[in-house]
C-alpha cells in the first residue's frame, strides 16, 4: 500500500494510494479522506462506490463530501470502479462494460473472471487493507454510492447486514436483472444462466429475505436514465413494501443523474450515516 498523493482539505487529508490486489490481480488505486479527528484517534468510515466510467477521482472532486466528513469525524473511502491495466480485459467500444464498469460483482466467465472480482474486493480485501494500515475503526463502516455504485452499495449491505452500519444511494440501479445495463453486463460477467444473476440484484435480495435497518435513496425525476428505465426504483420500493424493509425513497423534482444532484444532498446522506456510525 503506497501513498502517491496527499492534499490538505477541510482540516484533514485527502490521500491516494495504490496496491497490488489479491482478488483483482492487478494494481488498484483508491483514495481516502481522513478528517482532522483521525490525527488523534481512529474514526468510522463511509465507503463510496462510484458509477459507470468513474475512477476513485470523480466523487472526491465533485461530490463535496469532505466538508461534511470533516465536521462529522468520518473517513471517506473512494475505491475504483473496476480493475485496470494493460492486461486487464476491456471492451473499449462501450462505456458500460469492461474497465470502469465492474458492476461490483465477482465475474465467473472468461476472460473476465481473472480480474473482475469487485464484490470480494469491496467487501473483503479493501476494508482489511484500510483497517490494518490507517486510523480507521474496525466494524464501524457504512456504504453509499451512485448509479452502478448505488447498486453496489445496496447489494454489499444487503448481503452483509452485520458489516455495514447503514446504506444509502443516489439513483441506484435497483433491479439490474430487468435493466438493459444489468442484463448486458451480467450476461457478460456471469454467463447465460440468469438464476446466477439474482445474487447481485438488490430487488431480488429483498424479495429473498435480506434485510437491513434502513435504506435511504435519492432519485432525481429529471434523470435521463430513470426515464429510460435503467434504474427501476419503483420495483425496489415494491419489494421493500412486501417484505417490511424500511426504505426512505425520495424523488427529487428537477434533478438529473449528475454530481450536481449528488452534491445537493450529500450532506444529508453523511448526517444519516453519522447517526448509525456513532451508535
Amino acid at each position: 500500500m503506497e501513498k502517491i498523493e496527499s492534499i490538505k482539505e477541510c482540516g484533514g487529508n485527502l490521500n491516494r494510494y495504490v496496491h497490488n490486489s489479491i482478488f483483482c490481480k492487478t494494481k488498484m488505486t483508491f483514495s481516502v479522506y481522513l478528517p482532522p479527528k483521525a490525527q488523534v484517534e481512529k474514526v468510522p468510515a463511509l465507503y463510496w462506490l462510484s458509477g459507470l466510467t468513474c475512477t476513485d477521482d470523480n466523487a472526491r472532486i465533485k461530490a463535496g463530501a469532505q466538508r461534511y466528513a470533516s465536521e462529522l469525524g468520518i473517513a471517506l473511502i473512494f475505491p475504483d470502479t473496476s480493475p485496470r491495466g494493460d492486461y486487464v480485459p476491456d471492451f473499449k467500444e462501450r462505456y458500460d462494460l469492461g474497465q470502469g464498469a465492474g458492476f461490483y460483482v465477482n465475474a465467473t466467465q472468461s476472460p473476465w473472471a481473472e480480474n473482475y472480482q469487485m464484490y470480494s474486493y469491496i467487501t473483503e480485501e479493501l476494508p482489511k487493507l484500510i483497517e490494518d494500515n490507517l486510523p480507521i475503526l474496525i466494524n464501524k463502516k457504512s456504504i453509499s454510492g451512485h448509479s452502478m455504485g448505488g447498486h453496489g452499495a445496496l447489494i454489499c449491505a444487503l448481503k452483509n447486514p452485520k458489516m455495514f452500519a447503514s446504506v444509502s444511494a443516489f439513483a441506484p440501479i435497483c433491479n439490474p436483472t430487468n435493466s438493459p445495463w444489468g442484463k448486458s453486463c451480467f450476461k457478460t460477467y456471469l454467463g447465460e444462466d440468469e438464476s446466477k444473476w439474482l445474487q447481485y440484484d438488490a430487488t431480488w435480495l429483498i424479495k429473498n429475505g435480506c434485510k437491513v435497518h434502513n435504506i435511504l435513496i435519492d432519485q432525481g425525476l429529471s434523470d435521463e436514465f430513470y426515464e429510460k428505465e435503467q434504474l427501476l426504483p419503483e420495483n425496489f420500493r415494491e419489494a421493500c413494501h412486501e417484505k417490511n424493509q424500511s426504505l426512505n425513497l425520495r424523488f427529487q423534482e428537477g434533478y438529473d443523474h449528475s454530481y450536481h444532484f449528488i452534491s445537493s444532498f450529500i450532506g444529508e446522506h453523511l448526517s444519516y450515516h453519522a447517526k448509525y456510525l456513532k451508535k
